[in-house]
């Protein structure tokens, strides 16, 4: 299997790295899911999203992923509510994420050599408490969230964002992902991605 080192290994010419936080930087999504099942079945929506989809929406806004829901399903879901829900759900979980330690080494060996960003989906409340708890909080010298932009992944609109917080042209930096939203956002940004393998995110 390859390993993370040996997929940057051809992007020896970046300016910067910027990280996807969720199953990318650190292995939250398993906490994902049980806290969208929690938080769908309160409001009468249990079962309506199976474990593949979800996989599958990974780095998308909550909001986003519910008005997907309604439209799939014919619900009528309020978004903000929902989101909300899934959001103290995901919170009380966070004793049980971790560090995908494959990535959190490439980061660990750039951090104060280039400039380093994440670029996440997830809202900033929750994404500084998740870099918070598994002790990252320092390494980035930015972090752009859903909350800083209009269009979440797959837009390219985080990724531009980062690079441009970063100083750097998109082109010079390397993105980290996992998900398809957020591997076509980062190629959408004309950034190179390394897309973290499923097995690095067991």
């Amino acid at each position: 299997m390859a390993t993370i080192d040996s997929l940057i290994n051809p992007y020896q010419d970046y300016a910067a790295v910027i990280f996807d936080c969720d199953g990318t930087l650190v292995d939250t999504m398993p906490a994902h899911f049980e806290a969208w099942c929690e938080a769908l079945a309160i409001y009468g929506a249990a079962n309506v999203l199976a474990e593949d989809v979800f996989y599958a929406m990974g780095g998308r806004p909550t909001k986003d992923i519910v008005m997907d829901l309604n439209a799939e399903y014919g619900l009528k879901l309020d978004p903000a509510r929902v989101a909300l829900s899934k959001r103290e759900a995901f919170l009380r979980k966070l004793h049980s994420i971790e560090l995908i330690e494959e990535v959190a080494e490439i980061a660990r060996s750039l951090r104060g050599k280039v400039p380093m960003a994440i670029a996440t989906g997830g809202s900033r409340f929750v994404i500084e408490k998740t870099l918070h708890i598994v002790g990252v909080s320092d390494w980035f010298d930015e972090v752009i969230t859903a909350d800083d932009v209009i269009n979440g992944k797959p837009a390219p609109d985080i990724y531009l964002e980062a690079a441009r917080r970063l100083g750097v042209a998109p082109e010079s930096c390397v993105a980290f992902e996992d998900a398809p939203a957020g591997i076509d956002s980062a190629k959408a940004a004309g950034m190179r991605v390394v897309e973290v393998p499923a097995p690095m995110r067991k």
